[in-house]
Order: C-alpha cells, then structure tokens, then sequence
C-alpha cells in the first residue's frame, strides 16, 4: 500500500477520502478551501492509495482547531479507516508515520479526540489503547482526551477550560461546526430546514479560525449541536436522524 501527502501542489487533483464525489461537490470545496489555508499552518493530511475512507490528518496543537493546551504536540484532526480498508493494517499504517513525522519535527507527543466508548465521528478507543494511547483528560458529556507522549517526563495535555461544561446560553437549536469536516457544507443547511419547519429557533455560527475554535463550548469544533443550551451531539445527524431526535 502507498502511502500519499496531500499538498497544496495536488491539492486540486487528489481525492480527499470524505466526499467521494466530483470537485464541484459543495463539500469537497469547502473541505478543500479549508485545507488550502490550513497546510500552511502545518497541517498534514495522508492517506492511502485508495479510494475511500482511508485517511489520517494532523497539526501542531498550537493551531488545532479544538480547545486543547497541548503545547509541543501534534493534534490528530481525524484518523479515519472504514468499510473494505478495515483489518488491512491502513490505521496503524497512518498512525506510524503521523508519530515518524511528529518525532522529526521534535513533538514531545500526540493528542486526539476520543470517548470512553466507539462514537461516531470520533477516534476508536480501543484502537488508541492498544497503540498505547491513555486518557489524559475528560470533557462533558462524553468526551476525553487521548494521548502518547514520547518521553515520561512529557506535561500531560488538557482541554481549555471553556470546553468542560457543555453548555451554551442560546436557547432553540444552536449548531456549531467548521469546514474540517466536509459533511458540514451539506448538512448544516439542511439541519436548518428540518428545525425550522418545526416552528424552533435556529442558529448556526461557524468557525472561521483556529483562534475562534480554541475558544469552543466542546472539544468537537467540525459540528457540536445543542438545545436549548444543552449539548447533544457532534454527530452530524441527517434529516430523519434530526427529525426523530426533535421528536424525542
């Protein structure tokens, strides 16, 4: 299996794992245009050859789009290997060369988004345990923080205050979200229609800057629904999901 960087050089031409579809995809756009400006930030994206879910992407914690203080590591945005590409050995593959590459860029380790159980949308645990990840810390209402140092006397990583709690002020459906992930482009605009049509309040505020997510509610930055000033999901939930979680 090869393995390929994403670069601004081929940005244009390589399938980016997500959104399957054509260039002119609105989620592949945005996704792309997201990308663009964030590979100057020191964000690389890796996946292999296939065409598919099959994908890691990381970058200096520092500019991470997640409220972490995790000085000197390396933020996984999504590690991503599903369907067919699953039991090939594609994850720890990935994983291999983001911890080659955070080492030869003197990282003292890596951090990652996870939860005490398999969640959509965030990284597997029991993936992360076995390759000798550990909680380094918790967030309301379900997520930790996972993380492998590569010296024992490395600081232990921790979310920002501001994400701990959960809550927000607005009441009716709020949904935070960015264009790291693709599916946002479709999904929030379709969210809106679902909740809208019920007579409830709507709101969706993207961010815009790593600068804005650092300073997020929770640690999911890509899509963090709440109601009624609660959070709910960082699922991004399709219409009959919404429909029926409204209903609830």
């Amino acid at each position: 299996m090869k393995i390929i960087r994403v670069t601004k050089e081929n940005l244009e031409k390589e399938h980016i794992c997500c959104a399957i579809s054509s260039n002119k995809d609105c989620q592949v756009v945005a996704k792309k245009r997201w990308m663009s400006r964030q590979l100057e930030e020191g964000l690389v994206f890796e996946k292999a050859d296939v065409r598919g879910k099959a994908f890691i992407e990381y970058i200096p914690a520092e500019k991470a789009w997640c409220p972490v203080d995790a000085p000197g590591y390396m933020f996984i945005n999504c590690l991503w290997v599903s369907g067919q590409f699953k039991g090939k050995g594609i994850a720890n593959e990935l994983l291999s060369s983001c911890i080659e590459n955070s080492k030869s860029e003197g990282k003292q380790g890596i951090v990652i988004i996870s939860s005490a159980k398999k969640r959509p949308f965030l990284a597997d645990p029991t993936f992360l345990k076995y390759k000798g990840f550990t909680v380094a810390d918790e967030a309301n209402p379900y997520f930790t923080l996972m993380y492998l140092p590569f010296d024992e006397t490395t600081l232990k990583p921790k979310f920002k205050t501001c994400a701990k709690q959960g809550m927000i002020e607005e009441k009716g459906v709020v949904i935070y979200y960015s264009a790291q992930c693709p599916f946002t482009a479709k999904y929030v605009p379709l969210a809106e229609q679902v909740v809208t049509s019920k007579g409830i309040a709507f709101k969706a505020i993207e961010y815009k800057s790593a600068n804005e997510a650092q300073v997020a509610a929770v640690p999911s930055t890509s899509y963090s629904l709440f109601y009624n000033g609660r959070f709910i999901t960082n699922e991004i939930l399709s219409e009959k999901r919404l429909e029926k979680l409204l209903e609830e």
